[in-house]
């Protein structure tokens, strides 16, 4: 019996141990590859590049999907991920979800993204104030300045308000229970 509990517990640690392999690999190669499309887009609104990008070894175009809306950066916490619209769990398994709902970088109003506490976002435990935060776009980089934080309940949508006459970033790392908010300003 106790031969057959050792063999049971360590498949099961083995299947826990290739389960999160798995998502940090999935997570990883989703990173890479959008960060490679974000930047020759960049390149190539920039004019670095060709008007249409070429596979190698190929004459056929390589089409470049647009599902991503730019990138969040915050240096100091050593965060940097690409921004997909959506907050559903397909989306913020492997990056940073738009709020839908709210404004889109560059449009008046409180801008919201949200990220997992335990993966994109894990390192906004430490955010501070007058922290730099930048999003960049196809079109223009965007760069905020964190004014407060503050821990609140996932059920609080109301540090989603903004005024039209104010361009606002709010970032939220989720869990079950509780979600830290972090408001910044353009």
């Amino acid at each position: 019996m106790r031969h057959f509990a050792q063999r049971f517990l360590l498949i099961v640690g083995l299947l826990g141990v290739g389960v999160t392999a798995c998502s940090y690999a999935t997570r990883f190669g989703y990173e890479s590859w959008q960060n490679y499309q974000f930047n020759r887009l960049l390149m190539r609104k920039a004019g670095a590049l060709q008007s249409r990008p070429w596979s190698i070894g190929e004459l056929t175009p390589v089409p470049i999907s647009l599902d991503f809306i730019g990138r969040i950066t915050i240096p100091r916490l050593d965060i940097s991920a690409i921004v997909k619209q959506g907050v559903d769990d397909a989306t913020l398994g492997v990056a940073v979800g738009h709020v839908p709902y709210t404004p889109m970088p560059g449009q008046p109003g409180n801008v919201g993204v949200a990220a997992h506490r335990d993966t994109l976002f894990r390192n906004l435990k430490d955010v501070k104030r007058d922290d730099m935060i930048t999003l960049t776009t196809v079109d223009k980089v965007y760069e905020y300045r964190v004014e407060s934080f503050k821990v609140v309940a996932p059920t609080e949508v109301s540090v989603l308000d903004g005024s039209m006459d104010e361009q606002i970033l709010t970032l939220r790392s989720e869990e079950r229970r509780v979600g830290k908010e972090c408001r910044s300003r353009w």
